[in-house]
């Protein structure tokens, strides 16, 4: 068999450019007019909460996903999900929700807005996840 000769990605990537054959970026959500100043802790329970998620190899090296939400205030793991199969959006979701239902006692609402913090991963910015944190009903 001959040896093939070796692709210069970064050439055929100019070269796809130049003719108009790479895909369109895609546009970039508003951003949080709320951010933080470098320190995530803050001095009082449920004010600001993050998100997000870890993997580990089980003995079989099948990989089991966490997706997580703590209180930014005393780290208390309000709720998790595990999966064997990858994060989604329905998981964030269902976690997001039963952070709430767990910290405001069965409501479906927070009784004040709560800041969320999270990854950038695409489960966190789908459009159904990012209209589901700021439902206000």
């Amino acid at each position: 068999m001959l040896a093939q000769p070796r692709v210069n990605a970064k050439r055929v990537y100019r070269v796809m450019r130049r003719h108009g054959l790479l895909l369109e970026h895609r546009p970039r959500h508003a951003s949080s007019t709320r951010r933080h100043d470098g320190k995530v802790a803050v001095d009082s329970s449920n004010m600001r909460w993050c998100s997000d998620g870890f993997e580990f190899r089980c003995d079989a090296g099948v990989p089991l996903r966490v997706v997580f939400a703590l209180d930014c205030c005393d780290r208390e793991a309000m709720s998790w999900a595990a999966s064997t199969g990858g994060y989604t959006g329905d998981m964030v979701r269902d976690v997001m929700l039963q952070a709430v239902e767990n910290r405001f006692t069965g409501a479906l609402k927070a009784e004040r807005e709560v800041e969320w913090l999270s990854g950038d991963g695409s489960c966190y910015i789908a459009d159904d996840t990012l209209k589901f944190s700021r439902k206000s009903d």
